[in-house]
């Protein structure tokens, strides 16, 4: 099972993070991968590191600027572009193709517009999508 978690980059509620992970890790085994966005801060960067520390699969779609990393699930070759605003468009499009579910961590009053593009990429494809506050 492929969850997508995307969010806020002001995302801090870890814990909440974790137990949810637990639970879906718990629910799947081995079976269970994580796939994010790859931003360092807010929730990509919770997921990517509670996902490590439980042991659970993880993959990761950057916008086409970003440098290839261990866990980019698209060749190297599709990284280190020059910078372009619609490549977190396209990211974000990519997550919601790639995952079975998409579930978006976002803090009460917080917009979190491209959160709410890959939710509502995720919701065209027909896909599960969830939001957690």
């Amino acid at each position: 099972m492929k969850i997508g978690i995307v969010g806020s980059r002001v995302y801090e509620n870890k814990i909440k993070m974790k137990e949810f992970i637990f639970e879906l890790k718990e629910k799947f085994g081995e079976k269970l991968e994580i796939v994010s966005g790859g931003q360092k801060n807010g929730a990509d960067g919770h997921a990517k590191k509670i996902s490590n520390e439980l042991d659970v699969n993880y993959v990761e779609f950057p916008p086409a600027h970003y440098p290839h990393n261990q866990y980019c699930k698209l060749p190297s070759s599709r990284y280190g572009k020059q910078y372009y605003v619609g490549n977190f468009f396209a990211r974000n499009t990519q997550i919601a193709e790639y995952s079975d579910m998409v579930v978006g961590f976002i803090p009460e009053g917080v917009k979190s517009n491209g959160t709410r593009h890959t939710l509502g990429q995720a919701e065209k494809l027909n896909k599960k999508v969830l939001i957690i506050n």
